[in-house]
């Protein structure tokens, strides 16, 4: 009886181990051998060892990918953080209509990124688009959006903030409502002034949820592809192209796949050298 209920558990974790194998294993791998040959579409694959990672290093263009990611990484998490805490900070006070205005600002986090992506196209359309047509009556001037490779920078830094800081948000606040009352009781009496308590007790107890934070927006953001594919399509020129969507017109629409391969194990490995000195410095803070 005892083994018949043991193995119960084996159908239904099965569509999850076939979804991993097919969706994550088998790609990492197949890619991975991928990365060594150069296989256009309709020709037969030449291996080539290490000349498409060598390749990486005299490509102009994806020098101009791996900034526009960097910026574009360093800009909006920095922003999203600060806000975070901000907003968490406000929650954690004594307010009316609290658990609506949360419930409120926690939406866009289950929008998907295709359709933040769409509906940023109908807020930042340049001619008769809701922000341009407030602009014109108010100022009598409207913005270039989508047009300028400034502004289309801007446009996509605010959809991604305006999406992702709801997450910061609601993770911190939750690290702020697991803080103990009697902690404050104490400090409120030899101090009185909140930016001193905010900076010697509560941001180094809710530090650890911040870094965690932090990490997870990290590896997102370097990974973003659909907000930009869906807005901008990485232009114009080449303005808003980051490394994945250069990886994915490498690939899907110039069919270079083995070149597009590469890109892809380079991006993990940035990834992954970033996380680990990121986790070896946490480890020496807390050391």
């Amino acid at each position: 009886m005892g083994l018949k209920s043991g193995r119960i558990k084996y159908p239904f974790i099965l569509p999850s181990m076939i979804w991993v194998l097919a969706f994550t294993i088998f790609p990492l791998i197949y890619s991975f051998g991928l990365s060594f040959f150069r296989v256009r579409l309709g020709r037969p694959a030449t291996f080539v060892g290490l000349n498409n990672f060598a390749r990486i290093f005299s490509d102009y263009k994806l020098g101009n990918s791996l900034r526009v990611t960097l910026m574009y990484v360093a800009v909006t998490v920095s922003i999203q953080l600060a806000l975070g805490i901000l907003i968490a900070l406000l929650f954690h006070q004594e307010m009316k209509g609290k658990s609506i205005f949360r419930a409120l600002l926690i939406l866009p986090i289950f929008c998907t990124p295709v359709a933040v992506g769409y509906l940023g196209l109908t807020i930042f359309y340049e001619e008769g688009g809701p922000l341009n047509s407030i602009l014109m009556s108010l100022f009598g001037w409207k913005i270039p959006w989508l047009s300028s490779p400034f502004w289309a920078w801007v446009a996509v830094l605010l959809l991604d903030i305006w999406q992702w800081t709801p997450f910061c948000f609601l993770v911190i606040l939750a690290g702020l409502q697991s803080l103990p009352e009697e902690i404050y009781d104490a400090a409120y009496i030899d101090s009185s002034s909140e930016w001193e308590i905010f900076r010697k007790i509560t941001f180094p107890m809710v530090q650890p949820v911040v870094v965690i934070v932090l990490l997870l927006r990290l590896i997102e953001s370097f990974k973003i592809f659909d907000v930009i594919y869906s807005l901008t399509g990485g232009g114009p020129g080449t303005a808003t192209e980051v490394y994945s969507l250069y990886t994915y017109r490498t690939g899907l629409k110039f069919f270079d796949f083995g070149y597009a391969s590469a890109l892809g194990y380079v991006l993990l490995a940035m990834v992954m050298v970033v996380v680990n000195l990121f986790f070896r410095r946490v480890r020496q803070v807390y050391e």
